[in-house]
C-alpha cells in the first residue's frame, strides 16, 4: 500500500524511473520550447530573465523640486540655443562697421566763439606758453616793471590791451569780470563747444597778472601799478613810447613807464570785482581762490579808504581810458564780493539807497543802459536782479533789489526797436553810443545782458516781462540779441563779418602792431616799423577772433590800419562778445539752461529779517 501525497502525488522516494540523464535533459528542453512557444507578459519575462536593464525614468530630481525630463531636456536646450545666437548677434555689431548718426554742425555763435577766445592769445603779454597757438608771437615785456628804477618790480604777464603794447588794468580787469560772469552761468555751453578749459586758462593769465600788481598778501594797501606802458602824444612828443613808435612787442627796446596810483577807487573796484568773480570760477581750486578773494577784499577796502578817479586831468590814463566815476564801481565790486564770500555787509553796501543815487540809478539820461568798461551800472543792476529773483532775501535788501529790478525791465525795454531810446542804422545797428565811433564794444555788452536776463526770468519760471501796460516775451529779448551778433558776424548792409577769421569777407587792415608787421628775423626800430603802418597792403599776420570797433553811423566802414576808429580791437571788446556768442549758442540742440547756484556757492541760507515792530500805540 502506498502513502498518498496530499498533493496528488506518491510520497515514495524511490519511485522508478527509467528515465535516463539525457531523456530528462531532453525532455526539460522540450518543457522550455513549449514554455516559449506563446508570449510571456513582463512579470514572466522578469521571472525568467530575472533583474534586467531598468527603464529611463520619466522624471529628473533637481532637489528642491521635481521635474518632467523632457521638460527639463527642452529648457537646457533652449537656454544654450538662446545664448549662442545672443553670442552670435554680439560678435555680428562688433565686427560690423558702425555708422552713428553726426551731431549737428555747430551754430554760427559757436564757431564765432571758438575764434574770439583766440583774439587773448594773440594779446598776451609776458611769457608765450607753447600751446598758444598763434605761431607769430613770442615772448615780450619781459623787463616790465623791472626798466622803470621807481618801481623795480617784476610786472611780466597780463594782456596788451589793444593795437598797442599798453597794459592798462582798467579794461583789463572789466574784461576779466566778464568773462569770469560768463563762465559762472554758461560753464555747461563752454563744456559742450570744449572751450571751458581755454577760456578759464585766459583767466587765469589776466588774474595772476593782477595779482601782481599790489600787494595782495596784505590786509591794507596803498598803491595800485595801475598800467604798464604810456602812448601820450600830444604836444607833439617824440619820445618813444606805445603809441609813437610801431613796432612788435617783441621787438620793444625803448623804457617802459609804470602808471602808479595812490587813491584810485574805480580802478581798485573794478580790481576786486574781476578778482571776486574768478575766485568763484576756480572755487574748486581752494588755494587759489582763496588768494583771489583775499585779494579782492584788499582792494576794495582801498577803494573805499582812498577815494578818487584812478585818470585825473592831464594823466596818461585819461587820455584813453578815463574814468567817469567810481559809485558804479563800488556797486559792481560790492556785488560780486557778496557773491565770492557771502558776507552780508557788501550787500549792504551794495543796496545802500545813497550809493546807488550817487551811481546814478534814478537818473535817466541819454547813456542809461549803456553796459562798458567805464560805467558798470547796468550790469550791476543785472547782477542784483539776480539775487532777488532766485533767493528773494527780503527785508532789509527788497527795497533796492526791487528797484534794481524795476529799472532792469526798463532797460531791457529800451533795447527793443518798438522803443526809441536809442536809434538804429538803417541795417538795424542799435546806436548806444549815439553815433559816435567805436560802436561794437557797446551792442555785445548789451546782446549779453539781454540773452542773460532772458535765462534769468526762464530760469525763475517767468515767461516775460512788462514794459508799461504791454507783456513782452523773453524770445523778444534773445531775438534783438541774435539780430545785433548777426550784424556783426556780417548780416548788414556791406555783407562784412566784424570778427576777423570769421566769415569770407572780414577787415584785412585790422590795426595792430603784431599782425601788420612780418614775423620775418628783421627788428625794426621805432619809426622803422611805420612803413608797415601806412601800407596798403593786407596785414601779413591774421589777428583771428579780434572784433574791430565797428562800422559808423550810416553802417559805413573803411579797412583802413591807420584809422582806429573802424579796425581796431580791443581787450573789453572782446570780452563782450565772448560773454554774448556763449550765451547764445547751442543752437539746434537740447537748450542748455543757465547754473542757477554756483554763484551762490559761497552765500549762506537766507533767512529774512523780520521787519521791526510799529511804534508803541498812543492815544
Amino acid at each position: 500500500m502506498y502513502g498518498r501525497d496530499p498533493w496528488g502525488g506518491p510520497l515514495e522516494i524511490n519511485a522508478a524511473d527509467s528515465a535516463t540523464d539525457d531523456d530528462r535533459s531532453r525532455n526539460l528542453q522540450d518543457f522550455d520550447r513549449a514554455a516559449l512557444s506563446r508570449p510571456l507578459d513582463e512579470t514572466q519575462q522578469s521571472w525568467l530573465l530575472g533583474p534586467g536593464e531598468q527603464k529611463k525614468k520619466k522624471y529628473v530630481d533637481l532637489g528642491c523640486i521635481i521635474v518632467s525630463r523632457k521638460i527639463f531636456v527642452w529648457t537646457v536646450g533652449t537656454l544654450l540655443v538662446a545664448g549662442f545666437l545672443a553670442g552670435l548677434i554680439t560678435l555680428i555689431v562688433k565686427t560690423v562697421p558702425r555708422h552713428h548718426p553726426h551731431d549737428p554742425p555747430p551754430d554760427n555763435y559757436t564757431l564765432a566763439l571758438h575764434k574770439a577766445l583766440m583774439f587773448f592769445n594773440a594779446q598776451r603779454s609776458g611769457p608765450i606758453p607753447k600751446h598758444n597757438n598763434v605761431s607769430w608771437r613770442g615772448n615780450s615785456g619781459m623787463k616790465d616793471g623791472l626798466s622803470d628804477n621807481s618801481v623795480n618790480k617784476n610786472l611780466m604777464g597780463g594782456f596788451y590791451d589793444a593795437g598797442d603794447a599798453i597794459k592798462f588794468n582798467f579794461p583789463q580787469s572789466f574784461a576779466m569780470t566778464m568773462l569770469s560772469w560768463s563762465v559762472i552761468e554758461y560753464s555747461a555751453k563752454y563744456e559742450a563747444a570744449g572751450e571751458l578749459n581755454h577760456v578759464k586758462e585766459i583767466i587765469k593769465w589776466g588774474t595772476d597778472y593782477l595779482l601782481k600788481t599790489f600787494n595782495n598778501s596784505a590786509d591794507t594797501i596803498d598803491k595800485i601799478y595801475a598800467q604798464v606802458g604810456t602812448g601820450d602824444t600830444s604836444g607833439g612828443s617824440t619820445n618813444p613810447n606805445d603809441h609813437y613808435c610801431w613796432v612788435r612787442p617783441e621787438d620793444i627796446d625803448y623804457p617802459r613807464k609804470v602808471y602808479e596810483c595812490h587813491s584810485c577807487s574805480d580802478l581798485a573796484a573794478e580790481m576786486a570785482a574781476a578778482l571776486a568773480s574768478a575766485s568763484i570760477v576756480f572755487k574748486d581750486s581752494k588755494t587759489y581762490s582763496q588768494k583771489l578773494v583775499h585779494g579782492a577784499k584788499t582792494l576794495y577796502k582801498f577803494s573805499r579808504d582812498q577815494r578818487g578817479r584812478y585818470s585825473p586831468g592831464g594823466s596818461d590814463p585819461s587820455f584813453f581810458y578815463n574814468s567817469t566815476g567810481y559809485w558804479d564801481e563800488f556797486l559792481w565790486g560790492g556785488a560780486w564780493l557778496y557773491y565770492a564770500t557771502g558776507n552780508s555787509s557788501y550787500l549792504q553796501l551794495a543796496t545802500t539807497r545813497g550809493l546807488a543815487k550817487h551811481a546814478g540809478a534814478f537818473w535817466g539820461g541819454p547813456d542809461y543802459g549803456v553796459f562798458s568798461w567805464d560805467n558798470k551800472l547796468t550790469g550791476s543792476q543785472v547782477l542784483l536782479s539776480r539775487l532777488r529773483l532766485f533767493l528773494s532775501p527780503g527785508y532789509p535788501y527788497e527795497d533796492m533789489l526791487s528797484t534794481f529790478h524795476n529799472q532792469t525791465s526798463i532797460i531791457m525795454c529800451s533795447y527793443l526797436p518798438i522803443f526809441t531810446s536809442f536809434n538804429r542804422t538803417k541795417g538795424g545797428l542799435i546806436q548806444l553810443n549815439h553815433g559816435r565811433p567805436q560802436p561794437l564794444q557797446y551792442v555785445v555788452n548789451a546782446a549779453f545782458l539781454a540773452t542773460l536776463y532772458a535765462d534769468y526770468l526762464e530760469a525763475a519760471d517767468t515767461p516775460g516781462w512788462y514794459c508799461g501796460p504791454n507783456f513782452y516775451s523773453t524770445k523778444i529779448l534773445r531775438e534783438f540779441a541774435k539780430t545785433q551778433i548777426d550784424y556783426i558776424l556780417g548780416k548788414n548792409p556791406r555783407k562784412m563779418s566784424y570778427l576777423v577769421g570769421f566769415g569770407h569777407n572780414y577787415p584785412k587792415h585790422v590795426h595792430h602792431r603784431g599782425a601788420s608787421i612780418p614775423k620775418n628775423r628783421v627788428r625794426y626800430n621805432c619809426k622803422g616799423g611805420w612803413k608797415w603802418r601806412d601800407s596798403s597792403k593786407p596785414n601779413p599776420n591774421t589777428l583771428v577772433g579780434a572784433m574791430v570797433a565797428g562800422p559808423d553811423k550810416h553802417d559805413g566802414f573803411r579797412d583802413v590800419r591807420s584809422n582806429y576808429n573802424y579796425t581796431e580791437p580791443t581787450l573789453a571788446g572782446n570780452a563782450g562778445l565772448v560773454a554774448a556768442l556763449v550765451a547764445l549758442s547751442g543752437e539746434g540742440r537740447a537748450a542748455i539752461p543757465i547754473d542757477k547756484n554756483t554763484i551762490f556757492s559761497a552765500v549762506p541760507p537766507m533767512f529774512p529779517t523780520p521787519p521791526p515792530p510799529p511804534a508803541p500805540w498812543k492815544p
